[in-house]
């Protein structure tokens, strides 16, 4: 799907919500009567969810690997990629692997190629979250989301939203106040943030170098 990377609507899924999900998504591996002999977690998105779904399958082989694709504010890398590799060995076992979500589809295609490399019995998929959009569609997921819209997780809002707000900073052509920035990120990612939340994100957006401050407003540095 082309998406316009300067306006876009974003979701923030609350903890609550993110535990229903999981549930569900492990009520449905039950009622397929499969079960894994190990749970792969793909780092980072997929850590919290594989550790609540093993925990809602009393099943306590649990391991991970590393795939990159998306980075911080749904800036996405050429290519999904394995940066970790897998440290066990999988030969002749049923493996579950574990995302959040299914974007473009690309970090599970990359993921479950590189596992039935490795000779398992079997290799399944499970997502909290699955977009119609993607070109690949897991075997297991407790939603599907057909009008696309960017997925906040509670483990990763602090850091998308210092990188959704580097993008508002970036596109202005001034300096910003910490109201103005509120008002941008609901304009164009439907994002709302209180002050004081806003605050411990402009916090750290100027301490990682990514823009200054100067009285009571904010500009981007540009090198």
């Amino acid at each position: 799907m082309a998406m316009d990377l300067e306006f876009f609507p974003c979701d923030l899924v609350t903890w609550d919500g993110f535990y229903d999900l999981a549930r569900a998504l492990s009520r449905k591996i039950k009622a397929s009567g499969w079960r894994p002999d190990l749970v792969v977690a793909i780092g980072r998105g997929g850590y919290v969810p594989a550790r609540v779904v093993c925990d809602l399958l009393v099943h306590d082989l649990l391991t991970s690997i590393k795939v990159e694709h998306w980075g911080i504010a749904a800036r996405k890398r050429d290519r999904a990629w394995v940066r970790f590799p897998l440290a066990t060995a999988v030969s002749g076992q049923r493996v579950l692997v574990v995302d959040d979500v299914t974007d473009t589809g690309d970090t599970l295609l990359a993921t479950a190629g590189y596992l039935k490399g490795l000779g398992p019995g079997e290799v399944r998929t499970a997502v909290l979250q699955h977009k119609a959009s993607s070109s690949f569609e897991p075997d297991y997921y407790a939603e599907r989301i057909d009008v696309w819209r960017w997925i906040i997780y509670p483990w990763a809002a602090h850091e998308d939203l210092v990188g959704f707000t580097e993008r508002v900073l970036t596109g202005a052509d001034r300096p910003l106040s910490k109201g103005e920035i509120i008002a941008d990120l609901k304009r164009r990612f439907e994002i709302d943030l209180d002050p004081e939340e806003m605050a411990e994100v402009l916090e750290d957006v100027v301490a990682l170098g990514m823009a200054a401050r100067s009285g009571s407003v904010y500009q981007v540095n540009r090198c």
